[in-house]
Parts: structure tokens; sequence; C-alpha cells
């Protein structure tokens, strides 16, 4: 697969084709690292970031946690 390096506004950019994102399991705005090694220019998905629910909710308190939101009565078969 052969593709240009161009001008994009003061910097330089290579496009990347559908089919190559594909080909790495890589995705629109997913954080990559960027490695430089003998010439070559090499790209890999950085760590993804794992959440624990239970230390997401013992970080709730009474400051930062929202209102309960009402949006009305069901419309369908929706059971709340």
């Amino acid at each position: 697969m052969e593709s240009v390096i161009r001008k994009w506004g003061n910097s330089l950019a290579l496009r990347l084709p559908a089919s190559a994102l594909k080909q790495a399991d890589l995705s629109l705005d997913q954080k990559v690292n960027i490695v430089v090694s003998r010439s070559r220019i090499i790209i890999e998905a950085s760590g993804k970031v794992e959440y624990d629910l239970g230390q997401l909710l013992d970080a709730m308190t009474a400051e930062n946690a929202h209102a309960e939101a009402d949006f009305g009565k069901p419309v369908g078969k929706e059971l709340l």
C-alpha cells in the first residue's frame, strides 16, 4: 500500500487508508503511540483504559452527583 506525505498547516501529514486502519484494528480519534526505530515509523495503539465501577462509585459525593432526571411518562413499552 502506498501513500504520499503532504503538507498540513505547518506540519506534514500522511493519510492512512481505511483498509490499513481496519487491519491494524485502529479507529478515528483513537490514541496511538508513535515509535521511530531504524528509519521506520511505527504506529501502535495506546493501552486501553480500564475502569473499575466500584472505584468510580466510591468517588461519588453529594457535591459531584447530579439530580434525578425526569423524562416524562412512558410513551411505549419501557418499564421505569
